[in-house]
């Protein structure tokens, strides 16, 4: 199935092409003013890592990070520590890598490959279903339940190859519910089967500074005008289609570009999908094509403070590069690092210390950054719903398919 074969992908596409086309952008109704201590507030950044990053599904992985049989990935979402593993069956399970013993982590490696976890302060072993399998000394120990004694399971799915969980083991959210169809769109990557690369962590201004870009091709031509921009071709506009709090963003310049004067099927799906697509609240999904065709998924999540954040940077191949691409791939995420960490987060690191002193009271977003305002504006409504109001912001799948 070709990407223009999923008719909502086809609407966007056309949408982009004929705006380039007749020379026309759409822009929303007004400015949207966002005060500055949004930025800056801790009692504000406590809010937003309760009630969005330990009450969401998250996009944790993607699948082919861990692939095979026995995979495992361990990280720490909002200061709590998970545990990621593929089963013997294929199935993928999330739990906190805690030991019920005494609380350590069962896991310390980033990744690898186990059929059991061997918690390295006493011995208790656990199995990749996260049950308790033995008790170090069982017969000195003193004798307990082991059924009770599992690892704390989480909430996980897999949707169009990427993996997505919540640190709550209570979630009442329903992971379909909240991805609104757009994980429907993300199935014509076909991600299931690409290939993990690389990946590298980059430390950040406040989440929301550094989401902030992500959002915004009105920087382009300007901010990266030596890097991405070097040629000139890069445009300062983006249209944004939303699914829930998802966007996916496309520059009309290169639709037009690229597509305009090409019947719709040479569409190629590398052109089709490129663009922006991003999975609220923090990940960015931009296609490159550095020894092949690839992708670089930015998964930012909050640091320990309101001025701080984390970005692990992931790029993913669709193939498995030869030694000949494999050095162009390399080339290309290097100089990925150098445009992010350099220009877009040096940036961000300065506005997060102008931002502190207090002085500015709001920061703008406009008519031409829907993206952004859409982003805040979901922000505010998440924050600002109970757990009950949080389900009537996502709309059942199920019911909307029957509909």
């Amino acid at each position: 199935m070709t990407a223009m074969e999923n008719a909502e992908i086809a609407r966007i596409m056309r949408h982009s092409v004929q705006h380039a086309r007749d020379n026309t952008f759409e822009l929303v109704d007004s400015v949207l003013e966002v005060p500055a201590s949004n930025y800056t507030d801790p009692a504000r950044f406590k809010l937003e890592v309760d009630r969005i990053f330990k009450r969401l599904p998250l996009m944790l992985a993607p699948s082919c990070e861990i692939p095979n049989p026995g995979d495992f990935k361990t990280m720490e979402v909002a200061g709590i520590p998970i545990l990621l593993t593929r089963g013997q069956d294929g199935v993928v399970r999330s739990f906190v890598n805690s030991c019920t013993h005494r609380g350590t982590n069962v896991a310390v490696d980033p990744t690898g490959n186990a059929k059991r976890f061997t918690c390295p302060y006493h011995g208790w072993t656990f199995g990749q279903k996260g049950e308790l399998i033995a008790v170090a000394a069982a017969q000195d120990f003193g004798q307990v339940d082991k059924s009770c004694l599992s690892l704390k399971a989480l909430p996980v799915a897999e949707r169009a190859g990427l993996i997505f969980g919540s640190v709550d083991p209570k979630m009442k959210l329903d992971i379909d519910d909240f991805l609104s169809g757009y994980d429907a769109l993300l199935e014509a990557f076909n991600f299931k089967d690409w290939y993990f690369f690389s990946s590298r962590v980059l430390r950040g201004p406040n989440w929301k500074i550094a989401y902030d870009g992500y959002l915004d091709f009105y920087h382009l031509p300007v901010l990266h005008k030596d890097t991405l921009n070097a040629t000139g071709l890069l445009g300062n506009r983006a249209h944004y289609h939303a699914w829930g709090p998802h966007q996916r963003l496309v520059a009309p310049d290169r639709a037009a570009r690229e597509l305009g004067d090409k019947p719709e099927d040479q569409w190629a799906d590398d052109l089709v999908l490129n663009g922006v697509w991003t999975i609220f609240p923090s990940i960015s999904i931009a296609s490159f094509n550095g020894g092949g065709r690839g992708v670089m998924i930015s998964q930012l999540m909050p640091g320990d403070n309101v001025g701080e954040s984390f970005t692990r940077q992931m790029y993913l191949m669709e193939k498995k590069p030869s030694a000949e691409q494999e050095a162009a791939a390399h080339e290309q995420f290097a100089f990925l690092e150098v445009v992010v960490r350099d220009e877009d987060y040096a940036t961000g690191l300065r506005q997060q210390r102008a931002l502190d002193h207090g002085t500015l009271e709001n920061v703008l977003f406009g008519r031409n950054e829907g993206g952004a305002q859409s982003f805040h504006k979901w922000t505010d409504r998440i924050i600002e719903a109970d757990d009950e109001a949080l389900l009537g912001l996502f709309p059942p799948q199920k019911q909307r398919a029957a509909e």
